[in-house]
């Protein structure tokens, strides 16, 4: 929560605004539904949610030197690359509810943690694409271009495994 005479940064509304539309885009997901993969693709809803999670908690604290909060086997099973199809996790799959608390809960920790550092200058970081970002603003604006495409996976998904 900000004090009084504080205006909030447009990028946490943004990423409000965003994270809502994913929750949106998965709700009526079943947990069935949720680990099947549409063929020709490598990963499922789950993951995707998963995925944007673990990408947020990366982009928000990792390249500024701050603790993440990734449940016991996130890494391994929701960072880039990776795929159910190949995941080597033990630890247990988290259900949509805990997938969703997590993502309700990850924009309101962000901000608290952020939003006195967005400009701070952090040592340059270049993306598989070739992007390269030096501050929490520039890494957390790319977060809702990514969020947003996994979104739009997750919308893709849902109207495949519902034919």
């Amino acid at each position: 929560m900000l004090g009084a005479g504080r205006v909030e940064h447009y990028l946490f509304k943004q990423l409000a605004f965003v994270r809502s539309g994913t929750l949106k885009a998965a709700s009526g997901v079943t947990e069935e539904m949720a680990d099947l993969i549409p063929d020709g693709f490598r990963n499922s809803i789950r993951w995707n949610m998963g995925h944007v999670y673990v990408v947020l908690e990366r982009f928000a604290f990792q390249y500024i030197g701050l603790p993440q909060q990734l449940p016991d086997g996130f890494k391994e099973r929701f960072e880039y690359g990776t795929s159910p199809l190949t995941s080597a996790s033990s630890a247990p799959l988290p259900s949509l509810p805990e997938l969703e608390q997590l993502l309700g809960e990850q924009n309101a920790r962000i901000q608290a943690t952020l939003q006195d550092r967005l400009q701070e200058k952090i040592t340059p970081y270049t993306t598989s694409t070739g992007f390269t970002m030096d501050s929490p603003e520039q890494f957390l604006s790319l977060a809702l271009y990514h969020e947003g495409q996994h979104q739009s996976v997750i919308k893709l998904y849902k109207n495949l495994l519902n034919r």
